[in-house]
């Protein structure tokens, strides 16, 4: 029977995703993310490289999933709280991507896939800028200011979920508390945002 690569990528990546997220890079080790998968630990060595490598590979494929799901184009900047609404939708379906990240600031190495990375967030920050320059937004933010600090409201909620609850002393699962933060960042984003 023929080994089935594209599976076993899959696997050992899924495997890799809850590890990091768990434990960050410097907290597991590949024989782990090879026992989660159930897959041979030089197998993980041979597609991925080292951990560092895995780790970044596991990132970029996350942030592209989310770049996929929350697009920011000018029909979504005529209402900013709908793009903050979709990046809160998206972190509270995959609230590990916020772990992820905050382990990379943590490590204090260098950035995975950074010129790409940083070519993505220029175009949202030139469509917000766009949008300013045709009043469909305020222009007293900053607009690379103004794209960090919508994806923050909507992501902080699953990044430190131990202040969120310290704050409200609500249960982050409940559909309401949830319909509730959610509400909160599209109206907080409105009034970032809206013209004055």
């Amino acid at each position: 029977m023929a080994w089935d690569t594209q599976e076993t990528r899959r696997r050992l990546k899924d495997a890799a995703f809850i590890e990091f997220a768990e434990r960050g890079p410097a907290g597991t080790t590949m024989a782990r993310i090879a026992e989660r998968a159930g897959i041979n630990k030089e197998r993980l060595y041979n597609y991925f490289g080292d951990k560092q490598a895995l780790f970044e590979t596991v990132l970029t494929d996350e942030l592209d999933k989310l770049a996929a799901a929350v697009a920011i184009d000018s029909p979504g900047l005529k209402d900013i709280g709908e793009f903050a609404a979709r990046t809160f939708d998206y972190h509270a379906a995959h609230p590990q991507l916020a772990r992820l990240l905050l382990w990379e600031g943590l490590g204090g190495g260098p950035i995975g896939d950074e010129q790409r990375r940083t070519a993505h967030y220029q175009d949202k920050v030139k469509g917000v800028a766009a949008a300013q320059r045709d009043g469909v937004l305020d222009d007293a933010l900053d607009p690379a200011d103004l794209v960090f600090l919508i994806i923050a409201l909507a992501a902080w909620w699953f990044s430190v979920p131990q202040l969120a609850h310290m704050l409200t002393g609500a249960d982050a699962d409940h559909p309401k508390e949830r319909a509730r933060r959610r509400a909160s960042v599209v109206l907080a984003a409105q009034q970032l945002a809206a013209p004055r």
